[in-house]
């Protein structure tokens, strides 16, 4: 079976996964980049963190986006920042909807694959 070529990105997903991740980096408290990247636990050099900020830029796989959402919400603020963990789970939940991350269709995939809900039956 000959692989599907990836959907592209389009920008307004690209801006909109940077907008979510510069949120969050700001509620945790780095006002800029670079206190984020010198925090020796965190997960993307600067420059990284700069590209998946940037609109348009360079978007995160799934696994980077959540790396980087679990360090603010988790590592680099306080334990009992709730505003915090809430507002990552907020963009957690706001980027699996978008259509960059595919989770839309592997929900889609899942509905039709449910016992009882195909239009036509195989015989």
């Amino acid at each position: 079976m000959a692989r599907k070529s990836k959907t592209p990105i389009t920008p307004a997903d690209a801006r909109a996964i940077g907008e979510l991740l510069r949120n969050l980096r700001r509620a945790a408290g780095f006002r800029a980049v670079q206190q984020a990247a010198d925090h020796a636990k965190c997960p993307a050099a600067r420059q990284t963190i700069y590209a998946y900020e940037r609109k348009g830029g360079l978007v995160p796989s799934l696994p980077q986006f959540l790396e980087l959402v679990e360090f603010y919400a988790l590592v680099a603020s306080s334990a009992d920042d709730v505003a915090i963990r809430h507002e990552a789970v907020a963009a957690i939940v706001q980027a699996l909807a978008l259509p960059v991350y595919h989770v839309s269709d592997a929900m889609d995939l899942i509905g039709r694959l449910q016992v009882g809900t195909t239009t036509a039956s195989r015989r």
